[in-house]
């Protein structure tokens, strides 16, 4: 009596068992999960009792069907997806985002008292220590326009720093239309507050751009944007040179902003004006030298500073036929 009652319990725990699905093995194939669920689950019955036994098939294969929906399904392995919650959880941050903001500006400049911002003589920007830092950055080449120049941006040894790299092409693309090639950029984000507002760095109080990076020799343009209008300005930028000597040491580049002259698509313009230092939107640097090959560009930290020895306003003359407006 003890035998027959342990086979009574191993058949009621082979037909507890779920049915092996395949897909969760796929080394094993079809044969295997047809043999545990029909060989291991249904005794062999004899020829004349087939009907019957098909019968009981079917309602043991529908019970089983069953279970195992109830086991995908169940409400534990199903993740909640609400449109609507995540929605208003974004909106909430944006008005938390601006309710910040509104505190801010009552206590003075990015929350800081009004007499510890104009006491400061010099500001780290952006600096590089983390993803986060790259993210506040994007990069571009000429492949936008068919060339074949390619850009990459990746953190430096130790995290300490930013690498700039790839290959400069100046092998134009064969659209029959594009005549020359040959840049690669780096442009900053354009910060955004709630609801996805613009934002601007205000640096009226320095007059002097400064950065610590390492090149390899080859001379790059620094470009900086202003955004005074509601639709960006795209092709107007002020730019200037910065040189990078090669070689393991850092450099220290001071580039005072009273030396950026304005350009439109590339092009100096004859008019020139000044750079109006609270409205500044963006920076990038952008190599086009002409010079095929692989380049690097490692960058430490961009910050801007006062330098009490610079007393230049404006670098560049103008005259009343160029830029009537200054002479009024």
């Amino acid at each position: 009596m003890a035998l027959f009652h342990k086979l009574l319990n191993g058949t009621y725990i082979l037909r507890k068992c779920p049915k092996p699905r395949v897909a969760s093995c796929p080394f094993l194939g079809t044969h295997f999960a047809d043999y545990c669920s029909s060989s291991l689950e249904k005794p062999v019955a004899a020829p004349g009792k087939a009907s019957s036994q098909r019968k009981t098939e079917g309602n043991l294969e529908g019970h089983h069907q069953r279970e195992v929906a109830l086991d995908i399904t169940s409400p534990e392995d199903t993740p909640e997806v609400s449109f609507d919650k995540a929605i208003k959880e974004e909106i909430k941050d944006h008005f938390r985002r601006l309710k910040d903001d509104i505190v801010n500006h009552w206590i003075g400049p990015e929350g800081r008292p009004l007499h510890e911002v104009l006491m400061e003589q010099a500001k780290v920007v952006w600096q590089f220590r983390g993803k986060e830092d790259l993210d506040k950055w994007l990069v571009t080449s000429d492949k936008t326009i068919g060339g074949r120049s390619e850009v990459f941006l990746k953190m430096g040894k130790s995290n300490q720093s930013a690498l700039l790299y790839g290959t400069l092409s100046s092998e134009a693309p064969q659209d029959g239309e594009s005549d020359r090639s040959g840049y690669c950029a780096m442009i900053s984000k354009i910060p955004r507050g709630p609801f996805e507002r613009k934002r601007f760095y205000d640096w009226s109080q320095f007059n002097t751009l400064y950065l610590r990076v390492r090149g390899d020799g080859r001379p790059w343009m620094v470009n900086i944007r202003e955004d005074t209008d509601i639709i960006q300005r795209k092709d107007q930028m002020y730019s200037y040179f910065m040189f990078t000597r090669g070689g393991p040491y850092w450099q220290e580049v001071k580039i005072p902003f009273s030396k950026f002259f304005f350009s439109n698509r590339g092009r100096i313009r004859d008019a020139q004006y000044q750079l109006l230092l609270d409205k500044i939107s963006s920076i990038g640097f952008t190599l086009a030298d002409k010079v095929d090959g692989p380049f690097f560009l490692e960058i430490d930290f961009i910050g801007v500073f006062t330098d009490p020895a610079h007393t230049e306003e404006f670098a560049y003359e103008n005259s009343p036929e160029l830029n009537p407006r200054l002479f009024k």
